[in-house]
């Protein structure tokens, strides 16, 4: 079985004004709020078991799901220190998934994930160079790292990238952790000590693959879009509203 964390947490300030009054996670795109798509994504794939993980606005999170901890220091730590928050997730009886409030993707995209059997899984986008040239002017000011071995691991993740070649596909924001590994997991995050809280997710992804701990790139051909920026939001409504958002990702 797989239980789901969905970290929503974050206000989303360069959203604003869309998110002056509600998470990131609730702003629209195409009409409906990021998180219903979701939510919806993780029900088909056959997920009920999902905790999300609020702090700015997270009232406005109750009319959506019945479970939700709240990150209390949101204001001030990141996205590790939110995922943690739910600990009680990481006591090794199911695999768990960890994904991002501000992503939206495709069932196939999901059950490449889910049918991972490694420890560690980590979700890819191998087509994200078209996607950041509709997002922005230059993809590599925004693009990071990502360089996988001849085994399919991740061996580096997270950096500044200053050439293409550095970069073999964009973190989608898609975790899976094997239900033998959670409590390793849960352990290395422990024992990260006082930096933890502002930790980010490619920080630790890193240093848990630095620590043994193999992660394994789940290589998917689009079917994703995050949502950051008001830039983002407005380029994906100008695809949808001309039909042509399809290329990067059906939604539901």
């Amino acid at each position: 079985m797989t239980r789901a964390i969905v970290l929503a947490a974050g206000q989303g300030t360069r959203l604003r004004p869309h998110t002056d009054d509600k998470p990131k996670c609730l702003v629209e795109l195409a009409g409906r709020p990021l998180l219903a798509r979701q939510l919806a994504a993780l029900k088909r794939a056959g997920i009920e078991d999902i905790v999300l993980v609020g702090g700015y606005r997270a009232d406005r999170l109750d009319d959506w799901h019945d479970t939700v901890v709240l990150n209390a220091a949101f204001e001030s730590t990141n996205m590790v220190h939110s995922l943690f928050c739910a600990e009680a997730a990481f006591d090794g009886g199911d695999d768990v998934l960890i994904a991002y409030s501000d992503i939206l993707y495709e069932d196939r995209v999901l059950r490449a994930l889910l049918d991972c059997p490694a420890e560690l899984a980590v979700a890819v986008n191998t087509q994200w160079r078209a996607l950041w040239e509709q997002r922005m002017d230059d993809p590599l000011s925004d693009a990071e790292t990502l360089r996988i071995d001849h085994a399919g691991h991740i061996v580096e993740i997270g950096k500044k990238a200053s050439d293409y070649a550095e970069i073999e596909g964009q973190y989608m924001g898609l975790i899976k952790v094997r239900a033998d590994q959670a409590v390793r997991v849960r352990a290395a995050f422990l024992a990260s000590g006082p930096e933890r809280a502002s930790m980010y997710m490619t920080d630790f992804l890193q240093g848990l693959a630095d620590s043994g701990l193999a992660l394994t790139a789940v290589r998917v051909d689009g079917g994703w879009l995050e949502v950051d920026t008001v830039e983002d939001l407005a380029a994906y409504e100008a695809l949808a509203g001309r039909g042509e958002l399809d290329r990067f990702c059906r939604l539901d």
